[in-house]
């Protein structure tokens, strides 16, 4: 059986990749997402590519205020059901099995976008991030960089998207890019009527555009699910320049909104490129990336091994 993405010819037409809208997939009986199989992946990945702590936060919860949990990540997935956590599982695609998988999926998207390869479809930096969490738990409000097709493998789940276009929710600088800003961002509960809310059980899925914020809780059962993501070459140049303008804001000069001066937005961009080729090779160890983050960011930028900013 070929994984797959399935959507209308209308939502891939008319929405794809501007807004969300929902899907189903073939994934959620697939052996990768056992509980098995997902806790000897928490154990073969690199310490920087795991992250947990304690499940039932608020949406809004700030970055240090989230609970720690005192358990291996391979312990984690295996009490799942009983110890109150969420875990993210980073960069799965390192894995080839998970790879292939990944592959597979967006093979399939981009031929049904008229596309005859995924280079072709714009599917660059192809990534995968498995979630396992226990029942309640909460994925607090934030962004990610990347589109994506989300995928519920196992267990009810809400997820809670907003308008990324709305400045209402987030301004340009929250949207700024640094390892020492925590992926969380401040949560107003009185923009919930904003929100389009996906319900989302084995099977079902929604493609989420670029940037769009959101948040995500569980039901009453443990949940699985996969962010299936990668980066066009217009999110890749808008990330460059969001962290671009990051650091300089870092240390003191506070750029103003992306295409503002669309000049100066590409000598930011094409400088930090250079910088980013530069240290690239010292980033394959994980001892060098932390390292490399605790230098430039600062502690906090290793926030997923207990690092608290000083």
């Amino acid at each position: 059986m070929i994984a797959e993405i399935i959507a209308t010819e209308a939502d891939f037409a008319s929405r794809f990749p501007r807004e969300p809208f929902a899907t189903r997939h073939n994934l959620a009986d697939h052996p990768l997402f056992s509980l098995t199989a997902l806790a000897r992946l928490a154990k073969a990945l690199p310490r920087d590519r795991v992250e947990y702590n304690a499940g039932d936060v608020a949406p809004g919860v700030k970055p240090e205020d989230v609970p720690t949990l005192d358990m291996s990540a391979e312990e984690v997935v295996h009490r799942i059901e009983q110890c109150n956590a969420w875990m993210v599982l980073k960069r799965v695609e390192v894995e080839p099995a998970y790879r292939a998988l990944l592959e597979e999926v967006l093979t399939g998207v981009a031929e049904k976008l008229g596309h005859g390869s995924l280079e072709e479809a714009g599917f660059h930096d192809i990534q995968g991030f498995v979630f396992v969490a226990s029942a309640n738990a909460t994925t607090p409000f934030h962004v990610d960089p990347e589109e994506n097709f989300f995928v519920q493998i196992r267990g009810p789940k809400f997820f809670h998207i907003f308008d990324n276009r709305d400045r209402s929710l987030l301004s340009d600088e929250e949207l700024e890019m640094l390892p020492s800003k925590h992926r969380n961002k401040r949560y107003d509960p009185r923009h919930e009527t904003k929100a389009q809310v996906f319900s989302l059980q084995p099977g079902d899925g929604l493609f989420v555009p670029h940037l769009w914020p959101h948040w995500v809780r569980t039901g009453d059962g443990h949940s699985v699910s996969m962010a299936i993501t990668w980066k066009s070459p217009r999110a890749e140049r808008l990330n460059t320049l969001l962290r671009a303008n990051g650091l300089l804001r870092k240390y003191g000069w506070p750029q103003p909104a992306p295409g503002t001066n669309p000049l100066m937005d590409g000598v930011k961009i094409a400088a930090y490129r250079t910088m980013r080729a530069a240290i690239e090779p010292l980033r394959r160890s994980e001892s060098m990336r932390r390292t490399l983050r605790g230098l430039v960011f600062g502690r906090q930028a290793n926030y997923y091994y207990g690092e608290k900013k000083a």
